[in-house]
């Protein structure tokens, strides 16, 4: 099985809106994450730091 970054952001995406949708409070910590993450995860895309496969 191969995980890319185009399996993995959806899910991200998925998770933080539902703890946005029980946690309201934790909306701009979730906000945050998920910025660097997708971040982290596109300069990886572009620089390959990490291999995903």
């Amino acid at each position: 099985m191969v995980v890319s970054a185009a399996h993995i952001t959806p899910v991200v995406a998925i998770i933080a809106g539902l703890l946005i949708l029980i946690v309201p409070r934790l909306l701009n910590y979730i906000v945050a994450i998920y910025l660097i993450f997708v971040g982290f995860v596109e300069l990886n895309a572009v620089h390959h730091w990490v291999m995903w496969h």
